[in-house]
């Protein structure tokens, strides 16, 4: 069956890139919670912000399920929900900045963070696929 896939310990992934965006999902998760702290209680604020918590959250929650994925099409899969929701977090986060919820820069660095981890899922999950099919 090859390497194992657990702990993401997928071949060429160092532990080091495994906890670190083990830790940058948790921030991110916190940053996000704290965020939707300061948005608006009204009717659009509610939704976006209780939105936002969810998918905000969900990456890291997402991602720790990812690495304990028992297959590699598992973990295609896990990682496939995993950049659906940082991508839904990066669509909420515009949206804030779009509607004036708040300015844009009480949250550019934050924005600036999704879209790189938007960016490495993305790959991650392309690179996975690939590795799938040299595998076969």
């Amino acid at each position: 069956m090859g390497l194992p896939i657990a702990d993401c310990q997928m071949p060429n992934e160092s532990l080091k890139a495994t906890t670190d965006l083990q830790r940058r999902t948790f921030e991110f998760a916190l940053r996000v919670v704290r965020l939707v702290r300061a948005v608006p209680k009204t009717v659009e604020g509610r939704a976006i912000g209780g939105q936002l918590v969810r998918c905000g959250t969900s990456v890291g929650a997402n991602y720790r399920a990812c690495c304990k994925a028992r297959s590699r099409a598992e973990f295609i899969a896990k990682i496939g929900i995993v950049e659906e929701e940082i991508n839904e977090s990066v669509y909420g986060l515009d949206l804030i900045i779009a509607a004036d919820i708040l300015p844009s820069s009480r949250i550019e660095s934050l924005v600036k963070e999704a879209r790189e981890l938007e960016k490495i899922f993305a790959k991650s999950r392309i690179t996975a696929i690939r590795n799938r099919t040299h595998a076969t």
